[in-house]
């Protein structure tokens, strides 16, 4: 049976690129690159030495590395697809981000890239949303810095209702907004900038107009953390992380969860991380230790290390998402792999493919049915536990 399937684009390569593509095999990167072909960039990477992702193509047995904003650049990380000789499209871009295939993303090309690389994926939300549903007693939520949705359908998916949403960006938000229309009640869905008096006010009226809000999350920017800006108010890069905070004081939810990078942990020698944590005791929450998370571990077919700080009202601890995938433990499946994420998307060129196109691919594995909406997330873990190697004592 036929059916839609969107933003299945892939990005265009230069001469230049299709003749380094064609040497780079599954696994491969910058390395085999032939000397003959002119680049100063790979002169440069060869001077210097460089990551093992640059130039590199996929391998359909293990997981993808970090989905980047570039993930359309063949130089830029490990892009290539893993048998068809050019870069990942859009929407394997989104499979790998664990967005599901009926999810649309709108706005030019490049703002696409970037709405799916800074995106949560989708399966480490929802395992973050189904840790917390024990300690709620409302399942509903608010989502600031909402970006193209990754943190709200994992949320969504496990039974919260989305109460309102905020994001600056008008293609992300665009994106958000045509993907969420039945949460969409004219003016919670806010366009506009959460430094704004106005904006964030209306936020907080949302909030109050439903009385008990469970959970807030978002991903404030944080990068004034790495400096002695964080104790100066004028700094704008640590504006965002408090008006974060602001909207928490005023919400007033059972629980606040907020994502970032790794090295948040490390930036002026956890100096940082402590005054997050006080930032946010001092409005009356008290703070989980960090939950380290790799995405690879709860079904994301990626390698995408992150941080999750989650503090409640109530005075009690909240344990990280019980581990789901291992590349290590014989007793749970191992992470899902490129092949498994992508293998039955029907095949394009480089440049070629259209935002909206007819296809009768059928899914090749348990998550591509997940991703096409044929089975629940229940069903498809259960499907990978039987699926695990039986082992002689």
């Amino acid at each position: 049976m036929s059916k839609k399937l969107y933003n299945h684009i892939a990005p265009k390569l230069s001469d230049l690129e299709w003749e380094m593509a064609k040497h780079i095999p599954a696994g491969g990167n910058w390395q085999n690159i032939p000397e003959t072909i002119p680049s100063q960039r790979l002169v440069q990477i060869r001077k210097s030495g460089g990551r093992t992702t640059y130039y590199g193509r996929l391998e359909n047995h293990k997981p993808c590395y970090t989905i980047t904003t570039y993930f359309n650049r063949l130089g830029n990380g490990c892009n290539l697809h893993p048998t068809q000789n050019r870069i990942i499209s859009t929407r394997e871009g989104a499979r790998f981000q664990s967005f599901k295939d009926s999810y649309v993303f709108y706005g030019s090309k490049t703002s696409q890239y970037k709405q799916i690389g800074n995106a949560v994926p989708t399966l480490l939300a929802r395992a973050i949303a189904e840790t917390l549903k024990g300690h709620l007693e409302n399942l509903s939520f608010i989502d600031l810095f909402a970006g193209a949705g990754g943190m709200s359908e994992g949320f969504l998916s496990e039974g919260f209702q989305l109460i309102g949403a905020n994001e600056i960006e008008k293609n992300y938000f665009e994106t958000f907004k045509k993907n969420h229309t039945e949460y969409d009640t004219g003016d919670n869905l806010i366009l506009g900038d959460i430094t704004l008096s106005e904006v964030k006010e209306q936020i907080i009226a949302i909030a109050k107009r439903e009385k008990k809000i469970g959970v807030v999350i978002g991903g404030p920017p944080c990068q004034g953390f790495s400096n002695a800006g964080w104790r100066n108010p004028d700094d704008k890069r640590n504006q965002l992380f408090k008006e974060f905070v602001h909207v928490v004081g005023e919400v007033r939810p059972e629980i606040f969860v907020m994502e970032n990078v790794l090295g948040i942990l490390t930036m002026r020698n956890g100096d940082a991380m402590k005054e997050i944590i006080a930032s946010f005791e001092e409005i009356g929450y008290h703070v989980n230790t960090p939950f380290k998370l790799n995405a690879e571990n709860y079904g994301v077919p990626q390698k995408r290390k992150r941080v999750i700080i989650v503090g409640s009202l109530k005075k009690e601890k909240i344990n990280a998402p019980q581990i789901l995938f291992s590349a290590t433990d014989e007793n749970l499946p191992n992470p899902i792999t490129v092949e498994q994420a992508i293998g039955g998307l029907p095949a394009i060129e480089t440049g070629s493919g259209d935002f909206e196109m007819i296809s009768n691919y059928k899914a090749t594995s348990a998550y591509e049915k997940l991703m096409l909406g044929e089975i629940d997330f229940a069903n498809f873990y259960e499907n990978c536990l039987k699926n695990l190697p039986i082992f002689s004592v």
